[in-house]
């Protein structure tokens, strides 16, 4: 009963943890987007859709990718962090499996051999 408890609890964290690293993964392709949107010293993207949309005008649409970089940023370094945490830890049965092949290997380990002679090296 305990040991199925410890299986379960590792399979809700294996579940957080891919949740964390989809999340992880969305936004690293939306901060590769906003950088790539970005308006630049030499130009870029943003000027294209600034020149389009009055409404917003050129220093909103900045601010508001700055802000969207930064967002980004502190988001991915918080999940991360986070998902040091729910990381799926090896269970006891693991162990036991473990401890059983070294066990074999351990057993399998012959004497060594009384009296070996080694190959005689030829000599150039």
């Amino acid at each position: 009963m305990y040991q199925s408890s410890i299986i379960n609890h590792n399979c809700n964290n294996m579940g957080i943890y891919i949740l964390i690293a989809v999340l992880i993964l969305i936004a690293s392709v939306l901060m590769v987007l906003v950088v790539l949107v970005q308006n630049s010293k030499g130009g870029g993207l943003a000027s294209n859709f600034a020149a389009s949309n009055q409404f917003m005008g050129v220093r909103k649409t900045a601010d508001f990718l700055e802000k969207a970089t930064w967002t980004l940023a502190v988001s991915m370094l918080i999940l991360s962090i986070f998902s040091i945490f729910v990381i799926p830890k090896g269970t006891s049965e693991q162990q036991t499996q473990q401890s059983e092949i070294q066990k074999q290997i351990d057993e399998s380990k012959a004497a060594p051999i009384k009296d070996f002679q080694a190959p005689p090296t030829q000599k150039k």
